[in-house]
């Protein structure tokens, strides 16, 4: 019988959004294969969270293509984008939180990539006038990776309702982000 990689990486990213210190005794159980075919795939814990973090780089990626961050303003663009995120953001949760992938000079270039692209959009807002200019792109990017994750935790408990996610991230965002003009 042959295993579906793909799926057995949906099913492992399931567990540990919702279990990060899962075994792989229990990664196993939850994709509907023996260990040993686990261990095939992904010779072991670290060999599964670097592929869970291509699969969440690619779903972030194509998420941000996905809200067109050029378009409109950026806060409608922030809007979007995290709309988008929302299926990943559970997987994106269990990422940042794993150490080992931003240890050592080993960190995917992906990382970067969508910090660069996030942070383009927070520019353009601050250029725009749209958002403040004495937080940094990186500073709101960085926010926006924490409120996702937040979010993304609190919703898999049942404390807040899937959908009021994006409305919920993106307007504590945005309000904290605005730039006021002082009268």
């Amino acid at each position: 019988m042959s295993v579906d990689r793909d799926q057995v990486l949906r099913r492992a990213a399931a567990l540990l959004t919702r279990k990060g210190s899962a075994t792989m005794d229990e990664v196993a159980r939850a994709a509907g294969i023996s260990r040993a075919t686990l261990h095939r795939h992904f010779a072991g814990r670290d060999a599964l969270v670097r592929a869970l973090e291509e699969l969440g780089i690619q779903e972030c990626e194509a998420a941000l293509a996905a809200a067109r961050l050029g378009a409109d303003s950026a806060g409608e663009a922030l809007r979007r984008l995290v709309k988008e995120i929302e299926p990943a953001a559970g997987l994106l949760a269990f990422l940042v939180t794993e150490n080992q992938l931003f240890e050592e000079d080993a960190q995917h270039d992906g990382w970067a990539r969508l910090d660069d692209s996030i942070g383009a959009l927070f520019r353009r807002g601050q250029e725009s006038g749209e958002f403040r200019i004495d937080l940094t792109p990186v500073w709101l990017t960085e926010a926006l990776y924490g409120l996702i994750g937040s979010g993304a935790w609190a919703v898999l408990d049942g404390r807040v309702a899937a959908k009021d996610f994006s409305y919920m991230i993106a307007e504590l965002l945005i309000g904290g982000a605005q730039r006021r003009v002082e009268s």
